[in-house]
């Protein structure tokens, strides 16, 4: 069965921290009867006035590209007005971006009425500084080019996140429709 390693019970394996060091929780059937923790596939989504803008955005960010219609269909406009989707609702541009790897989840950006109001309760943080194994020096040259970059794409910095005697350095910045992400 994919997956099992035969290194012990469900329980075994969580009490191992096998679990905890993937970062995953959810349930796969072991034998008919026992069940273990496995990675659940999820979808984020981001609320937002522009849809096309932010996808564009975050792709560049992320190094996501644009999802491509489904197979048969030149648009998704055309796509979704084969499903019934009323042609007032069409038109919004990509809202959608996509991992090349397929490792990442995919990201939609929904269309909502108003703009963002309050502190986001869940945000990015963008890797880019390689770790605490890498040289603090190192580290912060490369989340300020990958600042800079993402300046360049239209984010806002916000706050430099460093404080003496701490070995962390961060960038806090927000999107172009005024999300928090961090750079680190």
């Amino acid at each position: 069965m994919r997956g099992h390693t035969g290194e012990g019970t469900a329980d075994q394996l969580t009490a191992q921290g096998r679990c905890q060091t993937l970062g995953a929780s959810c349930r796969e059937v072991l034998h008919d009867a026992e069940e273990r923790r496995v990675a659940v596939n999820f979808q984020l989504v981001m609320d937002c006035i522009d849809p096309d803008r932010l996808s564009r955005f975050w792709a560049a960010a992320l190094r996501y590209e644009l999802e491509p219609p489904p197979e048969g269909f030149a648009t998704w406009d055309d796509y979704w007005r084969d499903v019934g989707v009323p042609d007032e609702d069409l038109g919004i541009g990509a809202d959608c971006i996509i991992d090349p790897g397929g490792a990442g989840p995919r990201i939609w950006f929904q269309v909502v009425p108003d703009s963002k109001t309050v502190k986001n309760r869940l945000h990015l943080d963008i890797h880019a500084s390689g770790g605490r194994a890498v040289p603090i020096a190192t580290r912060r040259q490369r989340v300020n080019a990958e600042a800079r970059r993402l300046a360049d794409l239209g984010a806002t910095t916000i706050r430099v996140l460093e404080e003496e005697g701490i070995d962390h350095y961060a960038v806090a910045m927000k999107d172009p429709e005024d999300n928090e992400f961090d750079i680190n």
